[in-house]
């Protein structure tokens, strides 16, 4: 019984109980976190939060090739992957991103390969026009960061 409790509670902590000697652990909590690791991925000078950008810019060659994707989905109107959560109102609870009027910021999912859900990445786009948005952000990090998207539209 001991024994089934220790490796539940590995699971639950996400520690590798394998035999290669080397054992891991990674704290969890009840939501799920993905770590996405691309070499052309922005991350530490992605703006955070009670930011104001300050210069905090990314071009989509530096984004997952997902992020293309999206883009001309946008542009064109849709359709989107996941109609139900794509231009749909983002709300900018978390305050990172310039304030603005309730219904002025939209967000869009970029898939992450691999993933069953829909994952962390998404461009959050400004504007009252949504198929030619004036300012375009992206999040690797499900808002924590973002970064504005200086070639979206080129």
């Amino acid at each position: 019984m001991l024994g089934v409790i220790v490796v539940l509670a590995a699971a639950w902590f996400g520690i590798d109980l394998s035999t290669s000697g080397e054992a891991t652990s990674q704290a969890s909590s009840s939501a799920t976190t993905t770590t996405i690791t691309s070499s052309n991925t922005p991350t530490s000078e992605s703006i955070s939060s009670n930011s104001d950008l300050d210069g905090d810019s990314c071009s989509m060659s530096e984004l997952p090739q997902e992020a293309d994707e999206v883009v001309d989905d946008i542009l064109a109107g849709g359709p989107f992957d996941y109609p139900d959560n794509d231009g749909v109102r983002f709300g900018n609870y978390e305050g990172v991103l310039p304030k603005e009027s309730s219904n002025y910021y939209r967000e869009y999912t970029v898939e992450t390969p691999g993933l069953s859900h829909r994952g962390p990445l998404r461009i959050v786009t400004g504007g009252s026009n949504p198929t030619d948005p004036e300012v375009w952000y992206y999040t690797s990090d499900h808002y924590e960061t973002f970064c504005a998207i200086t070639d979206a539209e080129n």
